[in-house]
């Protein structure tokens, strides 16, 4: 089945710098370094100024990659990569303020860091250019966790409610929750199966390989 060109990847345009990238790089620093002075000051009012560079600079990253047409295989990894970094230091700075949401910090982080990134790293077994598109592969994986609402449950509503109702039994429910969600698109997942891609061979050299020399 032939699909759009802006779905499917295209090799000549893979590149490690764009101004995506360089705006997920910008967001990712920027956001790790206000959660580590905010750690280091007892600041939950600069941890929560990282978590909101962290979102704004997430989605203004892939708003720039579709408008300036720059959406790239390694722009969607490299994001994915600090996503979870950006997540890790706020999540771990506020188990450092408020050590109290430890459990359910616990759970969101081995949803999001383990299950979430297996999850999200698997459109790489397809053509497609980022999870964002995986609704050309399976339509309700992608619906849970890569659609605007699903993005939105995944990402936002853990931190709202945990930050919002300051009760760590609230926060546990919802990462178990969570965890469950992605646990069941992970078996939709392996039901699919991973697509093994096509061995290439390497080019034949043009020069022949040396004989070894024999020894007296």
């Amino acid at each position: 089945m032939q699909r759009p060109s802006d779905i499917d990847a295209d090799p000549a345009s893979e590149r490690l710098w764009t101004p995506a990238t360089a705006v997920t790089a910008v967001r990712t620093l920027a956001s790790l370094a206000l959660c580590l002075v905010a750690a280091h000051q007892h600041s939950l009012t600069l941890l929560v100024a990282g978590l909101g560079v962290y979102w704004v600079g997430d989605m203004l990253d892939g708003a720039v990659a579709r408008f300036l047409g720059c959406e790239t295989r390694i722009g969607a990894v490299l994001d994915l990569l600090c996503d979870r970094l950006n997540a890790a230091a706020f999540y771990l700075g506020l188990v450092w303020l408020l050590p109290q949401n430890a459990v359910p910090v616990g759970v969101y982080l081995f949803e999001f860091l383990v299950v979430d990134a297996f999850l999200s790293l698997a459109f790489l077994a397809w053509s497609v250019r980022s999870p964002n598109y995986f609704y050309d592969v399976d339509r309700r994986i992608w619906a849970w966790n890569w659609s605007k609402p699903g993005k939105a449950v995944n990402s936002a509503l853990f931190a709202v409610l945990l930050l919002v109702t300051s009760t760590p039994w609230v926060g546990t429910v919802v990462a178990a929750g969570l965890l469950v969600l992605k646990c069941v698109s992970l078996g939709w997942l392996l039901r699919l199966g991973l697509p093994i891609p096509a061995r290439v061979d390497a080019a034949p050299s043009s020069v022949p390989p040396t004989a070894p020399s024999a020894t007296a």
